[in-house]
């Protein structure tokens, strides 16, 4: 019987629970004192735990955790953060200067928090979205792909589930507004996230998660420093 080791990938995402847990009383405290501020709440953590498993399951399905720390690659997180700056930049020009809406008056509105508590709940959202939407469902198609028939339809299995995937958020999220926009949001929502589903197996999670990070970083972080400094 093979001995269970603890990974670096086990490692590496046991930090990154401890920052979603550092979020949640930090939440639980700002909440006391600001009203709209969203909160993860303890099933939240307990729904996170459910990724373990599939992390032993990354070499079977080819593919690679890869913290930043553990790799200088430019490849593995620094392309892709640009890839998330520029949808995310593109977001913040076409939503805030674009589209029209109605001014914003107070915060935080649906898509910001104060800062800097907005870094803790996004770093939050953005793997909770990529444990569910990549890591759980491509690790575990690709697993049982490379079983069958000598992994040799490995490659039509991975790029069924990328555009399954890829497909999930925009459905979910079905924008409202000019039919324009209904199609600009569904676009780069499937393409964005076909493009995490790709960087996830030609390079490691971080650099999947590291699209999302960086997209949110603008669209969610700055943007809402921004609409902070314009009411202040």
């Amino acid at each position: 019987m093979k001995k269970l080791v603890f990974n670096k990938p086990f490692i590496s995402y046991s930090f990154f629970l401890i920052i979603t847990l550092v979020g949640l009383f930090y939440g639980q405290k700002l909440a006391l004192s600001h009203k709209n501020i969203r909160v993860w709440e303890w099933e939240n953590i307990a729904w996170m735990l459910v990724a373990f498993p599939f992390l032993f399951l990354l070499s079977s399905a080819t593919l690679q955790f890869k913290t930043a720390i553990a790799s200088s690659n430019f490849k593995t997180w620094g392309i892709p953060i640009l890839i998330g700056l520029a949808f995310g930049l593109l977001d913040l020009i076409i939503i805030e200067l674009i589209l029209p809406h109605p001014v914003h008056q107070e915060l935080p509105p649906p898509y910001t928090q104060p800062f800097p508590y907005s870094i803790f709940l996004y770093f939050s959202g953005a793997l909770e979205i990529e444990v569910f939407y990549r890591l759980i469902p491509i690790t575990l198609v690709l697993a049982i792909a490379s079983r069958i028939n000598n992994g040799r339809n490995l490659n039509a299995a991975f790029w069924i589930i990328a555009v399954l995937t890829a497909l999930r958020e925009p459905i979910e999220q079905f924008p409202n507004g000019p039919n324009w926009f209904v199609i600009y949001a569904l676009v780069s929502g499937f393409t964005m996230n076909l493009l995490q589903a790709y960087y996830f197996r030609k390079q490691s999670f971080i650099a999947s998660l590291s699209i999302r990070l960086s997209h949110y970083f603008v669209w969610h972080i700055l943007n809402g420093i921004l609409i902070a400094a314009q009411l202040n």
